[in-house]
Order: structure tokens, then C-alpha cells, then sequence
């Protein structure tokens, strides 16, 4: 082991190591934030973007979290000690892990809308048979009662995953769930090749006008990046101390990124051919996966079975995004604080479970409660993606790049000399100025200052 917390626990494979990792960095994101983004963007001129920015910003980042993790074995505090950022630490681990259990909590509800959808699908009682319906059905579910039930099952279903610890628990169910999510996009894109805008959605997504591409474009696609991946929040420095001295980091950290911008550009795949082959607007938004979706599954020959899939692919997605994003805040209260994983997981689940339950009644009957003028759900969600999430990642950047020795980074990167790794100048390089710059426009764009 490369540091003093030898008796850490080690994921036992180099797929279960790959399996959580893409799983911790493909969620919602990927698969509901991506086909809306392309939408508004233009398609094809966002998606050349995306990728640019994912392997300029999103692997040299990842590749930091990477070497710090496994270099400290430690959580986001100690790695920041362990390394010479005591007083540093002070800021960053506060920053991950309120973004953490922030996220944990609205993500959690949006997850229980995809349960509530799902179970609906399968019994046949969702009623889209037109888009008013669609629409009326999802108020209904987001203004009730029943969001909190599923956001308590959802949160349960993520606490019995954690609770069974880092290899029988988290890599564990990686191995099962990240086979199973990829399985299911297969099989969407093989039903969306006989859809009859297929050509039309393909075109749309692959064919880029370079025309189109604007500073609001570069600004969506390099968000995109950013945010796809879980930067910035201390998971994959969490994932990568449970790392094996065999994994090499490098070729980690790209197969990651490679992996996550699949299986966005495949939702992409099923998502678009369904949309044209409709004459539904790319452009519909946030509203494409719970309105529009569903009433375009409702006129496919055997559309509740596709639904249920899909909803069920959401769920899986969510599942494996906030397992890591509670690892963050139980490696803190284990290593820190002293506590039993079974504790540690118990209050992380219980502080994630009452912001989750005030972020589901800010549709109902706390939807006029509101802080700066926003409601639970809006203020969680502003709070961790337009500060913590970018102070964290700016944060990260300049530690790796500036502070944090060469010989250290290079050391992890090529365990010690056993690998080839001939990137290493680029890498800091982009840690040190384009990492830094590129969060900073993030963030001024978050705010509404570009």
C-alpha cells in the first residue's frame, strides 16, 4: 500500500473498480441531463464539444482525484492533510461533503419519481394518451404524498447497499448494476433502429453544424463535462482510495470518461429517433423524460414494457450515482469521527432522508416555502452544482497542479516507474491553467454572470 492506512478495504477486482467509478459518474446526468442539453444546443455541435472538453477538463480531474485518493488512502479530509493541505482540507471537505448529502437529498426524490413511474408503467397505470395527461399525470405525482414513500424506499434501497461495506456491498452490486444499465441501453437503441425518425435522430446527434456553436454552446457543453463525471465533489478521490495497487490510474481515468459519454450518447440514441419520429421538439427540456417519454411509449407497439424499461434504467442510474455520493460523508464519519460503518451509513442516510423529504414537499404542501426566493429542491440543487460543486473542483485543480509534488502525481500514475505514462506534462499543465479557467467560466455561467 502507498500509505499508512494499510488495513483499508480494496476493491477486489480491476472491473469492480471500473464498475463504480462509471457507475458513481453515470446517472441522471447522462441519461436525462444530456439529450435535453444536445437538444437545446443544437445537437451534433454540442456533442463535438462534450467530448472535447470531457478529455481536456474531465480526465486530467479525474486523474487527480485518482492519485490523491489512492495516494492517502484516505477520505476527502485526509487527502487533503495527507498531502500538506491541512488548512486547505478545512474547505474542501466541508465543500464535498455538504454537496454530497445536498445532492443525496433532491437526487433521492428525483429517483423516487422513476420507482413511482416504473411500478406505475408496469401495472398499466400510467395515462399518456395525450401529452395534457402526461402532464397532469406528473403533477399529480410531484405534488402529493406518494414522492415522500418513494423517496424513503429509494434512499432504503441505497442504505442496504452501503451498510454491506466497500466489496460486498458497493462493488458488489456495481458488478451487477453496470452490466445491467448497459444491457437495457442496448437494448433501446436496437428498438429506436426501427423507429421511422431514426435517420432524422441520428443526424441530429452526429452531424455537427459548427455554425451553431456559441458561447452558450461551449458554456453547456464543458458543464456538461464537468458535472457529468461527479467532479469536483470528493467521489472519485473516495472510490480511488479503495483502489488496488494493480489499477493503473491513467487508463482508469479514460476508460471512465469513455464509458460515461456512452452511455449519454445512447440515450441520445434511443432518446432523439423517438423524438423526431413523433414531430416532438428536441428542444423540450427537463420535461423529455417524464412527459414526453412516456406519451411516446404509450404509441409504440408494446409501449408499457419499453417504459418500464426505461424507468427502471433511470432507476438503476440514480442508484449507482448516490451510492457513491454517500460514500463520501461515511469514509468522513469512519475515519474521522470514529464511527462504525453501520453508524456512519445511519446518519448519512438520516440527514440525506430529511432534506430529501423537505425537497418532495416543495411541490406540495411546502411549495410556498422559500428561501431567497427558492424552494428546498431549487435551493439544494442550486447550492451543490453553481458553488460547492465548481468551488471543489477549482479547488482540486490547483492542489494537484500546483501544490501537490510531480514526483507524487507521477509516482501514482505510473505506479512507481512500473508503468509508462508519458502524459504527465500536458496533465499538470491542464490542472494548473486550463482545469482552473474552464471551472471558473462554469461557475460565472451557473451564477448568470456570462
Amino acid at each position: 500500500m502507498s500509505s499508512h492506512n494499510s488495513g483499508r478495504a480494496v476493491f477486489n477486482t480491476k472491473f469492480g473498480a471500473i464498475a463504480t467509478t462509471v457507475g458513481s459518474a453515470v446517472g441522471l446526468g447522462n441519461i436525462w441531463r444530456f439529450p435535453y442539453e444536445a437538444g437545446i444546443h443544437g445537437g451534433g455541435a454540442f456533442m463535438i464539444c462534450y467530448l472535447c472538453f470531457v478529455f481536456l477538463i474531465g480526465v486530467p480531474l479525474l486523474c487527480a482525484e485518482f492519485c490523491m485518493g489512492r495516494g492517502t488512502r484516505s477520505n476527502i479530509f485526509g487527502a487533503y492533510r495527507s498531502l500538506g493541505g491541512k488548512r486547505i482540507s478545512h474547505i474542501a471537505g466541508p465543500l464535498g461533503i455538504l454537496a454530497s448529502l445536498l445532492i443525496l437529498s433532491f437526487y433521492s426524490v428525483v429517483a423516487g419519481w422513476t420507482v413511482e413511474y416504473c411500478l406505475s408503467s408496469l401495472t398499466g397505470a400510467l395515462d399518456f394518451s395525450n401529452r395534457e395527461a402526461g402532464h397532469g399525470q406528473f403533477v399529480n405525482l410531484t405534488t402529493g404524498w406518494r414522492p415522500l414513500i418513494w423517496t424513503v424506499v429509494f434512499l432504503l434501497t441505497n442504505f442496504l447497499i452501503l451498510v454491506s461495506g466497500v466489496t460486498k456491498g458497493i462493488e458488489r452490486a456495481s458488478n451487477v448494476l453496470m452490466p445491467l444499465l448497459f444491457l437495457l441501453l442496448v437494448a433501446f437503441c436496437v428498438n429506436s433502429f426501427f423507429l421511422p425518425g431514426f435517420e432524422e435522430g441520428i443526424r441530429f446527434l452526429f452531424t455537427p453544424d459548427f455554425s451553431k456553436i456559441t458561447s452558450g454552446v461551449l458554456l453547456g457543453a464543458m458543464g456538461q463535462a464537468f458535472f457529468s463525471l461527479s467532479l469536483g465533489l470528493g467521489c472519485m478521490m473516495t472510490y480511488a482510495s479503495y483502489f488496488s495497487e494493480k489499477n493503473r490510474l491513467g487508463k482508469t481515468a479514460a476508460t471512465t470518461a469513455i464509458l460515461d459519454s456512452a452511455v449519454a450518447i445512447l440515450a441520445g440514441v434511443i432518446i432523439f429517433p423517438a423524438v423526431f419520429s413523433f414531430n416532438i421538439s428536441p428542444e423540450a427540456g427537463p420535461t423529455l423524460v417524464f412527459e414526453v417519454l412516456p406519451y411516446i411509449f404509450n404509441r409504440l407497439p408494446g409501449g408499457m414494457v419499453w417504459s418500464t424499461l426505461f424507468f427502471l434504467l433511470l432507476f438503476l442510474a440514480s442508484l449507482t450515482s448516490t451510492v457513491s455520493m454517500s460514500e463520501i460523508s461515511i469514509t468522513y464519519f469512519c475515519e474521522e469521527k470514529r464511527m462504525s460503518r453501520k453508524r456512519a451509513t445511519i446518519l448519512s442516510t438520516a440527514i440525506a432522508l430529511a432534506g430529501g423529504l423537505l425537497c418532495a414537499l416543495s411541490f406540495g404542501a411546502m411549495s410556498d416555502v422559500t428561501i431567497f426566493g427558492m424552494t428546498f429542491f431549487n435551493l439544494f440543487d442550486y447550492l451543490s452544482s453553481n458553488i460547492c460543486l465548481p468551488a471543489g473542483g477549482f479547488i482540486c485543480s490547483l492542489f494537484a497542479g500546483w501544490w501537490v509534488s510531480r514526483k507524487f502525481i507521477s509516482d501514482q500514475l505510473t505506479d512507481h516507474g512500473r508503468y509508462g505514462f508519458g502524459m504527465t506534462g500536458a496533465f499538470i499543465f491542464c490542472l494548473r491553467w486550463l482545469c482552473p479557467a474552464a471551472i471558473f467560466l462554469i461557475f460565472l455561467n451557473s451564477i448568470g454572470l456570462l
